[in-house]
């Protein structure tokens, strides 16, 4: 089903809530982490207008061109993002998870730095400030203090949901770019030769100009202003391809008058004056403690977001395969909202430790945008062979010529934030790139490695099947029994499926469901097919849920009974004993097999520890009945052991009987 969202006023209103936080919020630390790049040498004419035109162009081809004009029609059933992208594409290539894995851990990576930069920037403003003659901040331990407490604040909040505050993040966002857009024109009207800077020519000097100390490697602060096009591509499934379209254009307009004004006001300084941050500076006294307000919500707001992000993107990667299972939760009825306790925590700890780690909002920037130029290049490669298989190659290899050129610069200029901090964010990113990559390799070794004399077909146990419904001389184990199995072509099946219902205290039951469920690449599939083997105890469901859509089996399995009753497919089964008035089915019985790598396995060192790591990961994520929505079910839990090229036994030879008795 394709889930476009049309264009509407409120859709626009939520689209400015939602989606621009993140590039937002970035007048707030851009132009003073490009003056903390010029050290001691003094400001000049050509340094102002060379950063500001750096920024209008970063702006204008990487988030206008790349991402809203090109990334957005690259949508999987509206929905984007590299997850969904790459859902999209993938029967492309197997090398195409590679760049997916590296782009989505280190967009997971960023989410921990994000919350952690805005509301610590928006909160600097603070250190100085005069309310009635009084400085109530005048140390930076106060303000890491108030950013601790506000984000901790809003980490506790998620599990309640947002549905509150969220109604009230559009008119917020509305008046932060409103005054932007406001601030910036006021400081535009005093010196308007600041326009000069929106030609790419000073932009190029400046990367090469004496004036410059750091060379090519300006461009790393320089990309902070695009630091939210990736969640942008993210976000529209949320709001709608048209809304951005119609909004885009406010905010970008919003966003440049902001850096002009700051550019026009740095202009007009003196020598030798003292500027840490022209966010704040620029504005009159009066207004400032106004804007500081702002600022904490907007830093609120796009941290909210952000946070409400990575909760997509981890179910998104759940559903692909690429991350073990965690449980989710649906906190409220908000449209797509959802709310994982693993992740929120995480999150919150790593947030938290990088603001007690940094301590300054310049220090976090010193770190902050590796990540994300990482997770960029990704996507170019991911558009690039979507492109190419929409029948438009000579586009995708000028696609990919340009911005890949563009977004190696910005990451080789992003390198050296390595050493002042962005090590951390590596860190982090390595870390999920590591558990994705076990989590998805340790899968697929042991799907490859199975030996396929465990598989037994379906169609060769009809009868048993059969015969043990119909014989009364065992008790009824329960009237309907549930294989989590994964049945494959020609009715293939584990071999431990059938042995745990007919050797293993064979259980009889009036119905056995072998229920596979299918992760479709469109996100929002829901539908079933049957196949009954032309049997009517014997059921062979395939579930085809979407990567977004809910994997809980129990919401499913009643609509599918009831149906293939109505249907005259299987039998009624009618309870003698029940509260529920005339029930048509019975109970049921979900058997899940536990798998343990036998210790009695042969495998090289590397993929043994594979293997382990996988299932370590398994043991220490959400049980198979909470991803499958049992934990109110029946549930049995089978251990086997996993052989995974079984180690030969030595063959034992018989020596010598003594003092056997005669038959």
């Amino acid at each position: 089903m394709n889930k476009q969202i049309r264009f509407s006023l409120i859709g626009c209103l939520i689209t400015v809530g939602v989606v621009y936080g993140d590039i937002g919020t970035s007048p707030l630390y851009v132009m003073s982490n490009l003056l903390n790049e010029l050290g001691k040498q003094p400001l000049t004419t050509e340094y102002v207008w060379g950063t500001v035109s750096l920024i209008f162009w970063t702006l204008m081809l990487i988030t206008t061109i790349k991402y809203v004009l090109i990334a957005m029609h690259a949508a999987n059933q509206g929905e984007g993002g590299i997850f969904a992208l790459y859902a999209l594409i993938r029967k492309n290539g197997k090398w195409l998870l590679i760049p997916t894995l590296i782009g989505g851990a280190a967009l997971l990576a960023d989410g921990t730095l994000t919350p952690a930069v805005t509301v610590t920037s928006a909160l600097e403003g603070l250190k100085g400030m005069a309310f009635n003659g009084q400085v109530l901040v005048t140390q930076q331990k106060e303000v890491v203090a108030g950013t601790l407490v506000i984000l901790l604040l809003l980490f506790t909040i998620q599990n309640f949901g947002t549905d509150v505050i969220g109604k009230a993040f559009g008119p917020v966002m509305v008046c932060w770019f409103s005054f932007l857009a406001i601030s910036g024109l006021k400081n535009l009207s005093q010196n308007w030769s600041i326009l000069q800077a929106l030609s790419p020519i000073y932009g190029i000097k400046l990367l090469f100009s004496p004036v410059n100390p750091v060379g090519i490697f300006i461009l790393g602060g320089v990309f902070l202003a695009t630091t939210g096009a990736e969640a942008l591509y993210s976000d529209m499934g949320h709001v709608g391809r048209s809304n951005i379209y119609v909004t885009w254009p406010f905010i970008f307009l919003a966003l440049m008058l902001n850096y002009l004004g700051q550019g026009a006001w740095l202009l007009q300084q003196p020598a030798g004056q003292t500027i840490t941050n022209p966010f704040y500076q620029m504005l009159p006294l009066e207004f400032r403690p106004f804007a500081i307000l702002l600022a904490t919500l907007a830093a609120i707001i796009a941290s909210q977001a952000l946070i409400t992000g990575s909760f997509t993107l981890v179910e998104e990667a759940m559903g692909l395969k690429l991350l073990p299972h965690l449980k989710i939760e649906y906190p409220s009825k908000q449209r797509g909202q959802v709310y994982i306790n693993k992740v929120n925590w995480l999150l919150c700890t790593c947030t938290l430790l990088i603001v007690l780690y940094f301590q300054t909002s310049d220090r976090m920037e010193a770190a902050y945008g590796l990540a994300i130029t990482m997770t960029m290049l990704m996507t170019t490669l991911l558009l690039k062979n979507f492109l190419k298989h929409r029948g438009h190659p000579l586009i995708a290899r000028i696609f990919v010529t340009v911005f890949g050129t563009i977004e190696m610069i910005f990451l080789l200029a992003s390198l050296t934030k390595i050493i002042y901090g962005g090590y951390i964010t590596l860190l982090i990113t390595i870390i999920i790139l590591a558990i994705m990559a076990i989590w998805y390799f340790g899968n697929q070794i042991r799907d490859n490695l199975l030996d396929e004399t465990d598989k037994v077909s379906l169609l060769d146990y009809k009868k048993q099947l059969a015969d043990l419904t119909a014989d009364q001389t065992i008790p009824l184990f329960m009237s309907n029994v549930v294989m989590m199995a994964k049945v494959r072509s020609n009715y293939q099946v584990k071999r431990e499926m059938l042995y745990s219902i007919l050797d293993k205290q064979p259980k009889r039951a009036l119905v056995y469901w072998f229920v596979t469920v299918n992760t479709t690449d469109e996100p929002d599939n829901c539908y079933y097919t049957v196949d009954m083997l032309g049997t009517r105890n014997i059921v062979d469901l395939q579930l085809y849920l979407g990567f977004k859509t809910s994997h809980h089996i129990n919401l499913y399995l009643r609509q599918v009974v009831n149906d293939l009753v109505k249907r005259g497919i299987i039998d009624q089964q009618p309870q003698k004993y029940t509260t529920l008035g005339k029930r048509k089915i019975g109970d049921f019985c979900f058997i899940l097999i536990h798998e343990l790598l036998s210790e009695d396995t042969t495998l090289p060192a590397w993929q043994h520890w594979l293997i382990k790591a996988r299932i370590f990961l398994q043991n220490h994520s959400t049980t198979p009945a909470q991803w499958f929505g049992l934990e109110f079910s029946d549930v049995r839990i089978e251990k086997v052991p996993l052989f995974l090229k079984q180690r030969r036994s030595p063959k034992i030879y018989l020596k010598e009987i003594k003092n056997a008795a005669q038959k």
